[in-house]
């Protein structure tokens, strides 16, 4: 490791919101060196960062006195608002904050002025991944606001992402993460479709995700859920359904506001909320794999019989 490097990662992170993408970017900034402190309301969660080496807080406002960035992932705008309001009473000071969830661009900016006014800098970045992905490190980054923010942030987000894109003006990471995420909701769902319809064709599912997934017909959705949809494993949660409804409601309010047609997206929001409807909110989207089932009366796919020609 070089001197720059032992110098970056002496820095203190600290991550506010320790649920299944923030622990993973925690456990991530720790092994990459980083002394990490950290707070979530959940005792649990705080307990995990301990476990892993990091220092758990007692509030957001004790991981402000302790660190000069901090990594937000949080699950809602209330929360957002919640903590940005004791960021800015704790009087920190040369504070870089950088906003990973995805919620609404108006919520940001309305933090964005909060800060501000306290003198700390808010930036939006949005992640690219899923919960299993995060563990891996397998995150890109969709960094926008001020500059010379972001580039005194690399270093942090070099600890727990691979890849990190300067997208522009405060308020583009969302946006185009709203582009990514319209992408996802379709993938997943074509996901789904293609191996069901391989399966009921008489091809083993395990190998349709092998082999498709590394050709044109691929996706990076095919790769990451396909796996769980053969093994019908959603009860291993990387995004909730009931998580991503949120998401859906933002992708289709950006749609609405740009006056977008999007034919495929929309055929894919009564799929996610039948999933809802059968149960299957706590589970993984890969759930949506179950729903397509439901929709013909089948049994599962892996006990069908090969069709004859």
């Amino acid at each position: 490791m070089n001197k720059k490097m032992k110098e970056a990662t002496a820095v203190t992170v600290g991550v506010i919101g320790l649920g299944i993408m923030g622990s993973a970017m925690s456990a991530n900034l720790l092994k990459a060196g980083f002394p990490v402190v950290g707070y979530d309301p959940v005792a649990k969660a705080r307990s995990r960062l301990a476990k892993a080496g990091g220092v758990a807080c007692d509030s957001a406002a004790e991981v402000a006195q302790r660190c000069g960035f901090i990594v937000l992932s949080l699950p809602s705008e209330q929360a957002l608002e919640a903590v940005c309001n004791e960021l800015a009473a704790s009087r920190a000071k040369k504070l870089i904050v950088a906003e990973t969830s995805t919620l609404p661009e108006a919520a940001k900016l309305r933090a964005h002025g909060v800060l501000d006014k306290a003198g700390i800098t808010l930036l939006d970045c949005p992640l690219s991944g899923t919960g299993a992905q995060a563990v891996t490190g397998d995150l890109a980054v969709y960094a926008s606001g001020d500059a010379k923010a972001i580039q005194a942030f690399a270093p942090v987000f070099a600890g727990f992402s691979r890849a990190r894109y300067d997208v522009g003006a405060f308020g583009n990471g969302m946006r185009m993460k709203l582009v990514a995420n319209l992408l996802v909701a379709i993938h997943n769902v074509s996901t789904a479709e293609a191996i069901l319809m391989g399966a009921r064709s008489g091809l083993d599912p395990a190998t349709i995700v092998k082999v498709v997934a590394d050709g044109a017909g691929g996706s990076r959705m095919f790769q990451v859920r396909g796996p769980s949809m053969v093994d019908r494993s959603w009860d291993k949660v990387t995004m909730k359904v009931s998580t991503w409804q949120k998401d859906m409601r933002l992708i289709n309010d950006a749609l609405t506001a740009s006056a977008t047609a999007a034919p495929l997206f929309a055929a894919t929001l009564p799929i996610y909320n039948a999933a809802m409807a059968l149960g299957h909110g706590a589970d993984d989207t890969a759930a949506v794999y179950s729903v397509l089932e439901h929709m013909m009366g089948d049994a599962p796919a892996a006990k069908r019989k090969r069709v004859s020609r």
